[in-house]
């Protein structure tokens, strides 16, 4: 799968509220990271959209190199 530019280095804390939308911006070229800001349209790839199971506080991906989308899953820390 193609990943996108790196946007930072580091996840971002979001706090979830149940049963809201989200679309996670998975091209890395953003100004609203980590979340989508419609920017992809002159690219590829597009947002991940996902409604969100409980209300929590969650780590989002912002190197778009997870395997784990949107969520960070520590790849970050070898790039």
């Amino acid at each position: 799968m193609e990943k996108g530019q790196i946007a930072m280095k580091y996840p971002a804390e979001i706090k979830l509220e149940v049963g809201k939308n989200y679309a996670w911006c998975a091209c890395g070229m953003s100004q609203s990271q980590p979340l989508c800001d419609g920017t992809h349209q002159k690219g590829d790839l597009r947002p991940i959209v996902f409604k969100a199971e409980k209300s929590e506080t969650a780590w989002l991906c912002q190197c778009k190199q997870t395997n784990n989308a949107p969520f960070c899953d520590g790849t970050h820390n070898s790039l």
